[in-house]
């Protein structure tokens, strides 16, 4: 079982921008500034479940990302563009050091994506564009 320890600085920082950038991402895609604090909210609280019970110790480890890496003045496109490069990235580091945690690591970013769309009324069809977008850069079918 895989553990941070398995992996580069880079590498960890780049799965946890694919954690958490999945959630902006979302978020960004369907501009409301009243939704933005219920999608805060529901990122943090998907993002506490896992800690606690995330299907491995890889993945409650993930869950404990500080920040999203983007800053307030990022663009959309800037978080699309580095969210799904992460996330590539992300994917071919853990099928090439611990490919028993592929799946989970897509469940975590979906699971993410999903709660942060669910948060304000359901999923708008912008937003559930953006998340065939990040299962495409996860290699789901």
């Amino acid at each position: 079982m895989a553990t941070k320890a398995d992996f580069s600085e880079d590498e960890w920082k780049t799965m946890q921008k694919g954690v958490t950038g999945a959630g902006m991402l979302v978020s960004v895609s369907d501009r409301d500034l009243t939704d933005s604090f219920g999608e805060a909210s529901a990122l943090a609280k998907y993002l506490g479940r896992q800690r606690e019970s995330g299907a491995s110790e890889l993945i409650r480890d993930l869950a404990h990302a500080k920040g999203t890496g983007f800053g307030f003045t990022d663009s959309p496109q800037e978080v699309e563009t580095e969210t799904l490069a992460a996330l590539r990235s992300s994917v071919a580091t853990l099928e090439t050091k611990a490919s028993d945690e592929v799946s989970a690591y897509r469940e975590l970013v979906l699971g993410i994506a999903g709660s942060v769309a669910e948060s304000k009324g359901g999923v708008t069809d912008v937003e559930a564009a953006t998340i065939a977008k990040l299962e495409e850069a996860l290699g789901v079918s």
